[in-house]
């Protein structure tokens, strides 16, 4: 594990506690991606985080050259009501959105949509989730310059009404309706919030 794995596996560990189980996925041509599992009883809720995404920093696919050390750098948190639905079964969707930055080229950032092609757990109606903005749940993890922070980003599982409604409206006008619909975000079987009045 390099040194910012190292620290954001304490970070985590310090806002979370132990995790209760960690699972790791390897893609070709990828460094290896872990997710942990964090159980709140006292909440009733599992989170799930991953952990390997920041070892290397975001590069916009349009820059020429990588830069090793400048970049944003994140781990992506998602939170869920425990006992509802199987949800561990999230564990290889959130590591394949873990490794998009190295697959793809992509810059994971608040506000951005990321799709999984498949339910993100057994009987799931989500197939993609909304990035949301970080440092609710766990606070950004400053690094030695030129390296940029790690962000913890929550993700929001969306369905595909409102995965599609969101692409014309964009992310903020989604985020009102769910707040004027009172939302459990958390909910692992909800249904799409209202998106026609």
């Amino acid at each position: 594990m390099n040194d910012v794995l190292t620290l954001v596996d304490a970070r985590l560990r310090w806002a979370f506690g132990e995790p209760d189980a960690r699972a790791s996925v390897t893609f070709l041509g990828t460094e290896r991606i872990e997710v942990l599992r964090f159980v709140d009883a006292e909440a009733r809720t599992v989170r799930y985080a991953t952990l390997g995404m920041s070892a290397a920093p975001m590069t916009d696919p349009a820059q020429a050259l990588a830069d090793p050390e400048r970049g944003p750098r994140a781990e992506l948190l998602l939170t869920v009501r425990a006992g509802l639905a199987d949800t561990d079964k999230v564990l290889r969707p959130l590591a394949v959105l873990a490794a998009s930055p190295q697959v793809e080229g992509v810059v994971v950032a608040p506000g951005a949509s990321l799709d999984t092609g498949e339910p993100l757990w057994p009987g799931a109606p989500f197939t993609s989730v909304l990035v949301a903005e970080p440092g609710g749940l766990v606070e950004d993890l400053p690094l030695d310059p030129p390296r940029e922070p790690v962000r913890f980003l929550p993700l929001l599982p969306m369905t595909p009404a409102e995965a599609a409604w969101k692409r014309v409206h964009g992310a903020e006008a989604l985020r009102e309706r769910w707040l004027r619909h009172e939302t459990d975000l958390r909910d692992p079987l909800r249904n799409a919030v209202p998106l026609g009045d």
